[in-house]
């Protein structure tokens, strides 16, 4: 057997089948997902596969390897949650999103920091050697909220849409600020005296990151919207340059020591509107479940990996310092967000709700991101003891506070996700409202959040479309453009379903005045069709008009490597598609 030789794949392959495997058996029994959330399913073989393999070698069996992690496994969950965060209420709530991933984060860093460091003032618990500067380190790396446990949980308990995405976008962009407050602590932990430029420095690094990473990610953004517009004749590499772009502002960001999770999530929420425009229906399709299944086959291997590394020699158990650290998580992240939303709903009309509150303060799960950093620290001597704590944190929020949040949720009846999409009339009567209030805010001087999307608005029809979109008309009102992009996704709809096939409805002959044959063609009009045509005259229409309207389009084209089947003239089916159905009006 030449096992050297295939080694690394074929481990890679076994671990994945093993972590697909796994989610399948956790939903054959229907219950089991109602009362285990999948993550804490997924550490629980991990934990097995671990001792399993301690057991059989008598040594710790690997770590995750952090850059393993950050280069190739997050990524594609960040791009997956970026590119189908809805846009609107993540921007109607940035402001607060903000002020909770950045003050709070900040909050919950040297509040954890300066308790941990009185803990270890109390002689009795042998903690004297830990500096402050230590404790400050270890609290930048546990205040950290992971995006990947937060999704693993609050997809499965449905809550609704705006507490979502305050505890979804928050968890995403505090990691800017924890990757910049640890690298500062890790480096004062190194310098010999800590100057006040240093400390200077370090507060100008913070937003350097963040907004160099916005920068990054909308460049790479845009290339990918420009580039679309010219795969018309070569179909199937669009899906190729979504995810190559993507991931080279990613690498591009982390290169140049910029927040990479900032920078995916710009690039895929500021290409998105252009990429789905330029590219074919099928093209979308693919980005769509590819996504998916890329995003959930990095989630299952980093929990399964948890808990692998969680067994072994690696931890030191100082039970008081580890206890009080799960304790000042739970205390400095309640006041957090007490104190923080104070002052967001003395400024805002739809406020939070106490349950809410509650329910954000609660949901702060860690993650395999704080796992991580904590590898990364440097050696000395009470590392051990903060992977000890590390881990127990995160078996706690995951599994404690992971499998008690949906109980939590239905017992203070918080409010959930509606479950059908808003219809025609709805949405028409949302952007109807933005014009009117865009429209106030500018006569009375006030520059809100109506007036500034009102103006990106703008540039964006003025300018952008110009140049990202292949196919650009003058610019139509919003409305008109909402609907006509709510009758193609129908008419799509329709076509994925199978049900365009059997010609148009009575209704659309009758008021089309046109009956086509090989021979000749005659002109009816509306009352004599109506008198002449009876019932069974019309069926026989339709049954010829089922077998020879389309069948041209059944025809499959000559191959092409460059396009798939089905992919000639798309643009003149759907608006004939289109037509039909306003005629059946």
């Amino acid at each position: 057997l030449d096992y050297q030789h295939v080694q690394v794949p074929f481990e890679i392959t076994l671990w994945i089948m093993l972590a697909s495997l796994a989610k399948i058996g956790f939903h054959l029994y229907n219950k089991l997902p109602s009362v285990v959330p999948e993550s804490c399913l997924l550490i629980f073989v991990g934990l097995i596969m671990g001792g399993i393999i301690y057991g059989l070698n008598d040594k710790s069996p690997p770590v995750m390897d952090s850059d393993i992690f950050f280069l190739y496994l997050l990524p594609p969950i960040v791009l997956d949650a970026g590119y189908f965060m809805p846009s609107r209420p993540f921007f109607e709530n940035i402001g607060t999103i903000l002020l909770y991933a950045v003050v709070g984060t900040i909050w919950n860093v040297f509040g954890i920091g300066f308790s941990l460091y009185g803990i270890c003032q109390v002689k009795a618990f042998r903690l004297q050697d830990v500096s402050l500067l230590h404790n400050l380190l270890f609290g930048s790396l546990i205040a950290a909220v992971d995006p990947v446990a937060v999704l693993a949980v609050f997809e499965e308990i449905h809550v609704n849409e705006k507490l979502h995405i305050l505890v979804f976008g928050e968890s995403l962009l505090n990691d800017a600020v924890t990757v910049v407050l640890y690298k500062l602590f890790r480096s004062f932990c190194e310098m010999p005296t800590i100057k006040s430029v240093d400390i200077f420095a370090g507060v100008g690094k913070f937003f350097v990151v963040g907004l160099g990473g916005v920068l990054v990610g909308l460049t790479f953004g845009m290339t990918a919207a420009f580039t679309t517009r010219f795969t018309k004749d070569i179909r199937v590499i669009e899906p190729l340059f979504v995810f190559l772009y993507s991931y080279l502002s990613y690498l591009t960001a982390e290169m140049f020591h910029l927040s990479g999770i900032v920078a995916i999530i710009a690039c895929a929420m500021g290409m998105k509107r252009y990429v789905e425009a330029n590219i074919s229906l099928k093209s979308h399709t693919t980005v769509k479940y590819f996504m998916k299944m890329w995003s959930s086959v990095s989630d299952t291997l980093i929990f399964i990996f948890l808990g692998v590394s969680t067994i072994g020699e690696n931890h030191e158990w100082n039970w008081p310092y580890i206890c009080f650290t799960v304790i000042f998580c739970l205390i400095w992240r309640a006041l957090g967000v007490l104190v923080l939303t104070f002052f967001v709903n003395r400024f805002h009309v739809n406020t939070i709700t106490s349950k809410d509150q509650f329910i954000i303060a609660y949901g702060g799960l860690r993650g395999a991101i704080c796992f991580s950093l904590v590898f990364l620290l440097p050696d000395f001597h009470r590392k051990k003891l903060f992977i000890a704590a590390t881990t127990v944190v995160i078996l706690f929020t995951v599994f404690v506070q992971g499998m008690t949040i949906r109980p939590l949720v239905d017992l203070l009846a918080v409010k959930r996700k509606r479950e059908s999409s808003p219809t025609v009339g709805e949405q028409i009567h949302i952007r109807f409202l933005d014009h009117l209030l865009a429209g106030i805010e500018d006569i009375s001087g006030h520059w809100g959040q109506y007036y500034w999307k009102d103006r990106l608005e703008y540039f964006n029809s003025k300018y952008l479309q110009k140049i990202l979109l292949r196919e650009y008309d003058q610019p139509k009102s919003s409305i008109v453009l909402l609907y006509e992009k709510l009758e193609r996704k129908h008419a799509i709809e329709l076509a994925e379903a199978g049900q365009l096939g059997h010609g148009p409805s009575p209704p659309a002959l009758l008021r089309s005045g046109f009956l086509c044959s090989n021979d000749d063609r005659t002109v009816i009009t509306d009352k004599k069709l109506e008198d002449t045509l009876n019932p069974n005259v019309l069926e026989n229409i339709q049954e010829i008009l089922a077998r020879n309207l389309y069948r041209i389009r059944r025809t499959g084209p000559a191959y092409n490597r460059h396009t798939l089947p089905g992919e000639t003239e798309p643009m003149e089916h759907a608006k004939e598609i289109l037509i039909l159905r306003h005629k059946s009006l």
